[in-house]
């Protein structure tokens, strides 16, 4: 699927629809509420009637895209940027490109985001990779972890190497805060679970698996890689977020980071699928609704580039 095809194939806000209720109801439409039978009523919005509840509803409704008054095919269109664009792309360039404001286009891309967060993700099996990382602040050449998190966002990421990656902003790399993305994400039953020789790890581990299937390498003494015990995996995905946060959004608030890392984390593990695009949407027409007065709660946003 190309740029060119998302044009040409979904030209008009009715074959938008109509992908969008293939993608909601691959069985056919019915009621959100009931899920009883609809039928269509002859209207300009497309809108289906439900008999047992009286319920009228379009096919956007109570999801992403609900009350949004932006035409179908700009959404497609900016999906699919944020889609094929490696290291995502800015709400700015969004502005730019789709010729929307600033606000609007801020908005469209954290709504996508909010889709593209999975729930009731599988466990991380075979051999697992975790490791933690800081972005944002001034500071540099910071190797004590107690100093680095007082000017920087910590990152935590856990990576199946072959599979899934997770990434998490956390508030601490303390060993209760670790044993908890661990037990939340890692399967008690994993093959080696590899991490640096942070003291941390040591408890977190203990706690959810044996420890003899924890390796670490000794990164303070500048050894990166033993055999097969490194975490180069995950540490390719931090590189990857950090070009994303400074090359790409160059500034994004703390309370939002999540849904950023939310984003990378859905767009890497889906990086070499076809059906990228259209599996973004499909998660659009199923996830929750995303208000601009919930997105914009809380006025003490921190800067963490």
């Amino acid at each position: 699927m190309t740029l060119i095809d998302v044009h040409t194939m979904f030209s008009s806000d009715a074959k938008c629809r109509e992908l969008l209720k293939r993608l909601r109801w691959p069985e056919g439409p019915q009621c959100p509420r009931c899920k009883g039978g609809v039928v269509q009523l002859n209207t300009d919005k497309d809108l289906l009637y439900c008999k047992e509840c009286d319920y009228q509803f379009t096919v956007t409704s109570n999801t992403i895209f609900h009350d949004s008054h932006l035409p179908l095919l700009t959404w497609f269109t900016c999906v699919y940027l944020l889609c094929e664009s490696r290291k995502g792309m800015s709400a700015n360039q969004i502005k730019r490109m789709l010729g929307i404001s600033y606000k609007t286009a801020w908005y469209l891309c954290h709504r996508i985001r909010a889709a593209m967060k999975i729930v009731d993700a599988p466990m991380l099996d075979g051999k697992v990779e975790m490791d933690e990382t800081y972005v944002g602040g001034k500071r540099r050449n910071m190797y004590k972890h107690e100093h680095a998190s007082k000017d920087k966002e910590i990152v935590i990421g856990i990576r199946q190497r072959g599979g899934s990656l997770r990434l998490f902003h956390a508030s601490d790399v303390r060993s209760g805060t670790l044993a908890k993305y661990i037990r939340e994400n890692v399967s008690k039953d994993v093959e080696v679970f590899l991490t640096d020789e942070l003291p941390a790890y040591q408890g977190a581990v203990a706690v959810n698996m044996p420890v003899t299937r924890h390796k670490t390498i000794n990164h303070s003494s500048r050894v990166y890689v033993q055999g097969d015990v490194h975490t180069n995996t995950v540490e390719s995905a931090f590189s990857l977020l950090k070009r994303g946060i400074v090359g790409t959004w160059h500034s994004i608030s703390a309370k939002h980071l999540q849904a950023y890392l939310d984003e990378m984390s859905f767009r890497f593990d889906r990086r070499k699928r076809s059906d990228l695009w259209i599996d973004t949407l499909r998660h659009m027409v199923t996830a929750d609704p995303l208000t601009f007065e919930k997105l914009t709660s809380d006025p003490k946003l921190k800067s963490v580039a």
